[in-house]
């Protein structure tokens, strides 16, 4: 008897595992459909899910927000069924061997503020926001930056009020140590500048290949984190950044100028990467680093174009790990 979910899907194969479960592929049993299954073992220590999908239904109906299908307990599991999306920014630079070029990452950058904002203007914090987090839509979203993994976020502020949580310290590391803001090392608590402060790093680590306080050594996870954060308060904004840019310096500028509580100007943040765009010359054609390389394999592989659909002048592809 095959495992099945909620009575309308068919559990499959793991596609992933996310910050808290794993992340299987299923079907709709009707519809015959594709969607995401993540489980969650009811009786984890620090359950996650349900939560998450409270969160999920809160941003529903935002752009690059995943639908949520269903969600309930089956067995020892709580199972939350979503849309099914394509890879994660990570996976992508990988495939991209590890770097990006300029036109990506602007390209990129405009959707992945735009997903933050539209968090913020909910109330809450994502709080691990890294590559793994964001992922490409499928088919017709294919080039549709989406945000994931809302595990930790945290609302910042009063929905009706706007009242904003109070500044606090010895606060611990709550995300991904690589990208964590200067202000989350130091223990201070995370509001909307943070989230933005990370998302920068994650645009240097596209642009750059890395960054200057990966592959550290230590004995312990406090030691590790001491060292990366050593290392992020030694890296002056200039030589994080050095060869690119100057934009991507008024950027980082920029968010560490904001005050705990301040309203980040996102628009702002939006238009000196766009303006940089136009200067360039690049054309906002959706066409990333990946479409390029894809659509030279399949060239190669099975010449002239079979595999590749066209919709609208933009090329998109089956991805192998959906």
């Amino acid at each position: 008897m095959e495992p099945r979910v909620g009575n309308k899907f068919r559990l499959g194969r793991k596609i992933g595992s996310g910050s808290f479960g794993e992340i299987y592929l299923g079907t709709n049993i009707q519809t015959n459909e594709e969607v995401a299954i993540k489980l969650e073992n009811i009786k984890t220590k620090h359950p996650q899910l349900l939560y998450e999908s409270k969160l999920y239904r809160i941003l529903q109906g935002g752009t690059g927000i995943p639908n949520v299908r269903w969600f309930g307990v089956e067995g020892d599991y709580n199972v939350l069924v979503m849309d099914l999306l394509g890879p994660s920014l990570e996976d992508l630079f990988n495939f991209c061997s590890r770097k990006l070029s300029l036109k990506s990452v602007l390209m990129l950058a405009d959707q992945m503020i735009n997903r933050v904002e539209f968090v913020h203007s909910k109330s809450f914090l994502h709080r691990d926001i890294k590559p793994d987090n964001f992922l490409m839509g499928l088919g017709r979203r294919a080039n549709q930056v989406y945000i994931i993994d809302f595990g930790l976020a945290k609302k910042y502020r009063d929905s009706s009020t706007h009242q904003h949580i109070p500044y606090r310290e010895n606060k611990n590391l709550t995300g991904t140590a690589r990208y964590a803001s200067m202000n989350t090392h130091l223990g201070i608590e995370q509001s909307r500048r943070d989230d933005l402060e990370s998302l920068g790093y994650v645009l240097m680590y596209f642009l750059r290949g890395s960054l200057p306080w990966q592959g550290l050594k230590a004995g312990t996870k406090k030691q590790k984190y001491e060292k990366i954060s050593e290392k992020k308060v030694s890296t002056s904004i200039e030589a994080l950044c050095r060869g690119y840019p100057t934009e991507f310096a008024s950027y980082f500028h920029y968010c560490r100028s904001l005050r705990f509580d301040d309203k980040p100007d996102y628009a702002y943040l939006k238009r000196i990467f766009r303006d940089l765009f136009i200067r360039e010359g690049f054309q906002f054609d959706y066409v990333f680093d990946w479409t390029i390389l894809k659509y030279q394999q399949s060239q190669l592989a099975n010449p002239p174009t079979r595999g590749i659909v066209s919709v609208h002048g933009a090329i998109y592809f089956c991805w192998s790990w959906c």
